[in-house]
């Protein structure tokens, strides 16, 4: 391994992530068999960015990024958000 290569967090650290990744997984899965009606896709969209959330910040290393990375994904997210949400309205008054 080189030097100028580190990792954020120790190998226990990642593995504890790993397993609440499984979790979460675990958690679609059977949010998705519970019938909650609309509140099913908010449930499914919550966990989702949770998961999203860990990768980012633990097995991507972005909790040691600069401010301009961290920025440029919310910018990123705020706009996926809003096409997300334009699209369910659309849905909802069709």
């Amino acid at each position: 391994m080189h030097d100028d290569m580190q990792h954020t967090g120790s190998m226990g650290q990642l593995i504890g992530i790993w397993g609440l990744l499984l979790l979460l997984t675990a958690a679609t899965v059977g949010i998705s068999r519970i019938h909650l009606g609309a509140a099913n896709i908010w449930a499914a969209l919550g966990i989702a960015t949770a998961k999203a959330t860990l990768v980012t910040l633990f097995f991507m290393h972005l909790k040691k990024e600069g401010r301009v990375i961290k920025i440029s994904l919310l910018v990123t997210l705020a706009t996926l958000a809003t096409f997300i949400g334009l699209t369910f309205f659309d849905v909802l008054y069709r």
